[in-house]
């Protein structure tokens, strides 16, 4: 196999299908060889730009990828990046987390200023001014994950924003609606770049969009929060800290109170307009309720209106038909209702269809592993089960290849929906809520190489 540079003609075959009528309706027999040399000449360009992807090449015996299974040993672990010492974000040690994320990065993570820094968000943002764009996980469990991204990064971002939008909900490009933003907003680039796509792609311009007036919660805020748990859980917290977590909670609420409510007002004296709504089903439905309790519902709604839905329910306890209470306030076709399958650690996002299965773009390689995450699971003729792991061709500022926590249902038969790329069924879990929790084989040895030389 010939080993093009990163931008050779294979990917640049893949990455053109964004806007394609068939990217989701290739079957993967035809992508794969494809896929598999762009995979081996992004192998090729970085296994000397990131340390730990030259880690694993030479543990696992990889020099190229000339089959599915040599992605394998090569995928890192979701864990590997939140690798990084706890105790250096505490002790405000940005010089060493700098260190570490190079190892996992794909440009060196240098000539930052930083004098003067005084938590991990001014650390953000002078790592952006030398274009290294972090996403970062929330953390809302313990560290925050952090993935280096590029300004080509979000350029894709806002790109895929568009096009998965439009094939998930079935609208046009240059569509003129109102946007609402039903959530409180994000400082994380990359979800601040799909926002703005969506707000370019679909909006009206002569039409302000609602966005949820509450300021927002920044990673700085969050690791805050996480760190003060700890303490108050170990009983090392000091009461005055304490004090301040309590009124910056009751604050917090507060304006999350005032700001569902604004959004209510605002929807109903909007409910003429063709509307886009965004948001996660939690705030979504505590809106839909107070809607109807203001006597309004899917009558009262275009009928062409539209919704993007961002992640799941993350611990909501919502009741069974929480969707379709939500749908019928608003008046949202099943047809016109966008929800994607995605995480931090990739770029590509793949859209649910009418048959309520997830579809993998022609730029994204789904790679089913066992439970522990070192083998790749034998191709079948119908559903299987196993540890989701993805190669990403479209990333540049980190490893294209992660091992997912999370547990799904894929076939890499054609849909019922009509399209013939694989797809994953709606019922996604968590390895971390089983009995025996997440253990993927390969975390540990990732850790310590990282920690080893950072």
């Amino acid at each position: 196999m010939s080993t093009p540079t990163e931008t050779g003609p294979a990917l640049t075959r893949l990455t053109d299908m964004v806007n394609a009528k068939d990217r989701y309706d290739v079957p993967p027999a035809d992508l794969l060889d494809t896929q598999l040399e762009a995979a081996n000449g992004i192998f090729q360009d970085r296994l000397d730009k990131i340390p730990l992807l030259k880690n694993r090449a030479e543990e696992g015996g990889i020099t190229s990828v000339t089959s599915r299974e040599d992605l394998v040993p090569l995928l890192f672990a979701h864990t590997a990046y939140k690798s990084y010492p706890e105790g250096w974000l505490l002790e405000k040690k940005w010089d060493r987390l700098g260190r570490w994320l190079s190892t996992i990065s794909t440009n060196d993570v240098k000539d930052v200023d930083l004098e003067g820094v005084s938590d991990i968000d001014d650390w953000l943002s002078r790592l952006e001014q030398v274009g290294h764009f972090l996403s970062c996980s929330s953390g809302t469990t313990g560290k925050s994950a952090m993935m280096n991204s590029t300004q080509a990064d979000l350029v894709w971002n806002r790109k895929e924003a568009m096009s998965s939008f439009a094939w998930g909900s079935g609208s046009q490009i240059g569509e003129k609606r109102m946007m609402f933003g039903l959530g409180p907003g994000s400082t994380v680039a990359r979800n601040n770049a799909i926002r703005d796509a969506l707000i370019e792609g679909f909006s009206d311009p002569d039409l302000e969009p609602f966005l949820y007036p509450v300021p927002p919660i920044t990673i700085g805020q969050i690791t805050g929060m996480v760190a003060l748990r700890k303490a108050m859980a170990d009983g090392t917290a000091r009461p005055g800290d304490m004090a301040q977590f309590e009124a910056t909670s009751a604050a917090r609420q507060k304006s999350m109170d005032d700001a569902l409510l604004l959004s209510v007002e605002a929807l109903v004296a909007n409910r003429d307009k063709k509307l886009l709504l965004t948001g996660m089903y939690a705030n979504l439905y505590k809106i839909a309720e107070n809607v109807r309790q203001l006597g309004y519902s899917a009558g009262d709604f275009d009928p062409e209106n539209t919704i993007y839905i961002g992640g799941g329910l993350k611990g909501a306890e919502l009741p069974a038909d929480y969707r379709e209470y939500i749908a019928e306030t608003f008046n949202l076709a099943p047809e016109r209702t966008f929800q994607m399958y995605g995480m931090q650690e990739m770029n590509a996002a793949m859209p649910r269809c009418t048959s309520e299965r997830y579809h993998v773009p022609a730029w994204l390689m789904l790679l089913l592993l066992d439970e522990t995450g070192e083998n790749l699971l034998p191709d079948s003729t119908g559903e299987v089960e196993g540890r989701a792991a993805f190669f990403d061709l479209s990333v540049h500022g980190r490893w294209n290849g992660v091992i997912s926590g999370d547990k799904i249902v894929a076939d890499y038969n054609p849909c019922a929906c009509g399209n013939r790329s694989p797809s994953i069924r709606d019922n996604i879990s968590r390895y971390a809520d089983t009995p025996g929790g997440d253990k993927i084989s390969c975390s540990g040895t990732t850790d310590a190489y990282v920690r080893g030389i950072s």
